[in-house]
Formats: structure tokens, sequence, C-alpha cells
């Protein structure tokens, strides 16, 4: 009943906000399966209201915007939460020219190197049980990051993905649990806990453009982890302007070297979180990571 929901999400953007709003409109998108509706707030600007789909997910989002916001990150500004109700600024349609991308990785450095108390911390007043998409996505601190990736971020997703015939058990598995016995010797050299988006990929790059300043990031599965793993999922799936948002991000705050060589190790977690939920060809793109990083480790 598409009346009915934008009607409710109206109703929830004038309680959460405690301002008049009018035109509600149903919009494509949404993660995990989660209904977004437009609406034009009295004082003239737009909000998007996102109702969420599981247990938790709008206060860990609405978390992680904030947490992201604080430490600088380009992000929409939360106008209003509760358990059910997601209210947040609309972002401008717009494009990645050139400065928006520099300033993005300028400013995605800076909340990186913002950090977090511990690999695996939820953002403040953030559930530990949190999401990705329709994943769940548990966060239990750790002090060590390539056991705390193994344990928290590539096991979890490799046994739903072979439960469900994404991967086969024996050698494909085998060798994303070989990656995992000698990440110790993969990982390169200790960083401290950066501050993660957690989920950024292009399609939770919103361009506003110029006019708007940069972009905004979307949809956060915000938590403590190694910053290579944000950008290595920004590559994962084509993001416009990469080389300038890493070039930019490199002259803020360098990357170890090696960085480049580590990247499909990041991507084993975006693509085993693809592979338990969607299946297809994912399962066979975490194997070849998996392979490539053991063999340039």
């Amino acid at each position: 009943m598409p009346e009915d929901r934008t009607r409710a999400a109206a109703a929830a953007a004038e309680r959460l906000t405690g301002r008049a709003v009018s035109d509600p409109r149903p919009m494509p998108g949404g993660d995990g399966g989660s209904a977004l509706t437009r609406v034009r707030l009295a004082d003239g600007g737009a909000a998007v209201v996102k109702r969420g789909q599981a247990p938790r997910a709008v206060p860990a989002e609405a978390a992680g915007l904030r947490w992201l916001a604080e430490a600088g990150a380009p992000t929409p500004a939360v106008l209003g939460a509760d358990e059910e109700w997601l209210v947040i600024e609309a972002v401008p349609e717009g494009s990645a020219g050139p400065a928006e991308a520099e300033e993005l990785g300028r400013r995605l450095a800076r909340t990186h190197a913002a950090g977090a108390p511990a690999f695996g911390s939820p953002p403040p007043g953030g559930p530990a049980d949190a999401w990705i998409g329709r994943a769940p996505m548990r966060n239990r601190e750790g002090r060590d990051w390539p056991a705390w990736y193994a344990e928290h971020r590539l096991l979890p997703y490799l046994r739903t993905a072979v439960d469900r015939g994404s991967i086969e058990p024996g050698a494909e598995a085998g060798a994303i649990e070989e990656v995992c016995s000698r990440l110790p010797r993969l990982a390169g050299p200790p960083e401290p806990p950066a501050r993660l988006h957690g989920d950024l990929w292009s399609g939770n790059v919103l361009w506003a453009g110029a006019a708007s300043g940069d972009a905004r990031l979307i949809d956060p599965a915000a938590h403590g982890g190694h910053r290579e793993t944000d950008l290595a999922m920004l590559r994962l799936f084509g993001c416009p302007q990469l080389d300038r948002i890493l070039t930019a991000y490199q002259e803020e705050t360098p990357l170890a070297d090696g960085w480049a060589e580590r990247v499909p190790l990041h991507q084993l977690f975006p693509l085993l979180v693809h592979a338990a939920l969607f299946g297809g060809g994912y399962g066979g793109q975490a194997v070849a990571a998996a392979r490539t990083a053991l063999a340039r480790g």
C-alpha cells in the first residue's frame, strides 16, 4: 500500500523533526529492503524518511551517521530517529567532479584518522548487533586486527556462503580459511583502529555537486576497522574519480607500503557478505580474491 506508506512516513517525519511536511513521495532504493520516502519540509528544505526493516537497524544507522559526521565525514544530517524511522536531509543530485572527488578523499582520510576505541567498536549509542545491508553484522571488539578480521568479518559470512551453496566446501572454502590462518603475515604493518563507514561501495556515495560542496556518504555500517577496507570497497564495484579520491587521501594521510597489493584481502569481506546474501558469482569472486591475496602474500 504505497499511499499508506507515504502517509506513515510523513507523519513520522513531522513527529521526529517537529516540522510540518508536505508532498511525500516514494523513492527508489533503500538498503536491506528499507522503504524510502521524500518529503518537503516547511522551511523549504527536503528530507528522506527511511523505515527500518530489521531490528535495531535504524538506531545503528543513525548512530553511524552521527559518529562519522563528528569526524568530518560528508554525511547527510540526521534530522530525527527512533527505533523504526530515520529522517535525514535529502541530497541534491550532482556529478562527480575533480574538486568534489579530491575533497572526498581528504575528508575520508580525516574521518579514518579520528579512530575508534578498538577494532569492532560500534558507534557511541549504536547496537553491537548491527547490519551491513540485509546481512547481520556483529560488532565485537578486538585489539588485534588480523584475528578480529578473521573471526568477525570473514569466517561468519564464509559459513553462511557455504551453507547456501555459494562457496564449495573443500578447496574453495579452504582458500579463504588459509587466508584467515595467514592473516598475521598478509595484513601489512599494524595500524590503529580507524573510524570506518563500513559499507563504502560506490552506490553509497551520492555526488551532490559543486553547489553543495562535495559527496555525501549514506547507509553506513560504521565500526572500528582497518582503513584499507573502506578504500578497497570503493574500488570493488567502481567509483567515479577513484584515482583522484585516492591521491587526495594519500596527500592527507599516506597509506602504508604495499596497500595496493592488499586490496583483494580487504575486498574479501564485502564479497563474502554478497556471497552469503545473493549467491550467484560472488562466491567465485571471493575465492578468487582469497587466492590472489595468498599469492601476493
